[in-house]
């Protein structure tokens, strides 16, 4: 079943039932009305009954009767009874007529007065006092008004339920495909977009609400989709060339020593060639293997409690025996007092990874001048800070410096392949972390890795 169908049964089911119960509860109302106001009724005539056959001091029988007779609506069936009440037992003797049960005349002596129902006839019964002594009035009638208004009040429920619930339905039917209207826009636009033309977007509109959250979420995943064709297809043209360069030069040099005799020596150095361009192979290969591993979610590896202090001597021990002679210095100052504080949770190997990336690449473009590596850590967060002054980064070239096999357009004089920053970013993402990168063309570069603090268990 469709949204909008579900909405509108859901509407109409929930407003009919709303009108259907106030339905029942006026009914219920108008019935107990309707018993009230003919047991008033009765009772009025029973006063009148009671005054014309024994009128007070001073007042004359045919007043009483006269207003009876003229003033007062004659009732269906009316029958009027006035029965003695003997003194001594305070009981009546009722006619044989009138067959009512006994509770009906002990409440009416007991309280002054009483009502009673047998079907649609009605009874009113009253204490009268007088100067001989005491009466009980009872006058009864048939209720022929009710009856004839619950009918006309059904009839009337009945047809306004029914219109109502087709006004209801229509109006539930226009508000649903209204509500769901810019929704089906929504699906009509993203139908309409394939691999072929990511860079269309869905109008999201300059509304707060949900379907302008939907429509920008929409545009957020599509943006996604372009960066990932685009980094996949520059992945697969870069890796092409990267890996068939090496690979060209290993079918070259063996074609070129198979295709004549030459001395030892050439064939030494051919070998040399194709060992080198090997080696190169290798290391790329290597490279993209370090760079598939890391996409995985991290529940493969060994994750543990990381110092991140101990982590920045691991990598300077790392880079002293990659690169003799570097001026790479770690700075103190900003180290906390609290070495709880410097825990992260990861796996040690990959950040040591990661950070040695980032301090070779500062070592190798800034011609071996100083490189520092700071670290600053809160309650929450352990900021790692890798600076150089070095030959920079241009601005066009930072939005694709985490993109494989991209290198920026100053580095042509520099060994380098474009794996390391992306192999650090899958790291850094894998633990959770951010990293940012700040450079300057000639100036330096400066780049900031922010990890998550690790939990520490509260103290008891």
């Amino acid at each position: 079943m469709r949204i909008s169908n579900k909405i509108m049964l859901l509407f109409s089911v929930l407003t009919a039932t709303i009108i259907l119960l106030m339905s029942f509860f006026v009914y219920y109302l108008a019935n107990r009305y309707s018993f009230g106001d003919f047991y008033k009724r009765l009772e009025i005539r029973a006063y009148m009954a009671a005054n014309a056959a024994y009128p007070p001091v001073g007042t004359d029988t045919v007043v009483y009767n006269y207003i009876r007779d003229h003033h007062l609506e004659k009732l269906p069936s009316e029958e009027e009874y006035i029965l003695p009440i003997h003194s001594a037992t305070n009981t009546v003797q009722p006619p044989p007529a009138l067959a009512l049960p006994a509770r009906f005349y002990g409440s009416v002596l007991q309280e002054g007065k009483a009502t009673f129902r047998n079907g649609e006839r009605f009874y009113s019964g009253l204490v009268i006092p007088h100067a001989q002594g005491k009466n009980l009035v009872i006058v009864s009638a048939v209720n022929e008004y009710r009856s004839q208004y619950m009918t006309e009040l059904r009839r009337i429920l009945s047809f306004c339920f029914i219109i109502g619930a087709a006004l209801i339905i229509g109006a539930g039917l226009f508000f649903s495909q209204y509500i769901l209207q810019p929704v089906h826009r929504i699906m009509e636009q993203v139908k309409n977009i394939s691999s072929s033309n990511l860079h269309l977007r869905v109008a999201s509109g300059s509304g707060q609400d949900e379907v302008s959250e939907l429509a920008a979420t929409f545009n957020n995943m599509l943006d996604r989709l372009e960066t990932a064709f685009e980094t996949q297809n520059n992945f697969v043209s870069n890796a092409s060339h990267e890996l068939g360069t090496p690979l060209t030069a290993i079918i070259g040099e063996g074609e070129l020593a198979l295709s004549k005799e030459r001395e030892p020596a050439s064939y030494r150095a051919a070998i040399s060639n194709m060992l080198r361009e090997a080696e190169r192979l290798n290391q790329i290969t290597r490279s993209l293997l370090h760079l598939a591993q890391t996409g995985f979610d991290g529940k493969k590896q060994n994750w543990g409690i990381v110092r991140t202090d101990e982590l920045l001597f691991a990598v300077k021990h790392m880079i002293d025996k990659i690169t003799p002679g570097n001026h790479v210095e770690i700075d103190y100052s900003l180290f906390p007092e609290e070495e709880e504080k410097m825990c992260i949770n990861g796996n040690q190997q990959l950040l040591e990874l990661a950070l040695a990336n980032i301090v070779s690449n500062a070592v190798k473009y800034s011609s071996n001048r100083p490189v520092s590596m700071a670290l600053a850590a809160t309650d929450t967060r352990n900021i790692i800070i890798v600076k150089d002054h070095g030959i920079g980064i241009p601005p066009e070239d930072l939005p694709y410096i985490f993109s494989p096999f991209f290198r920026a357009s100053n580095t042509e004089r520099f060994e380098g392949y474009g794996i390391g920053l992306p192999l650090t970013n899958n790291i850094i993402r894998m633990h959770k972390g951010e990293i940012s990168v700040s450079s300057y063309v000639n100036q330096g570069t400066e780049i900031k890795v922010v990890l998550p603090s690790a939990v520490r268990e509260p103290e008891t």
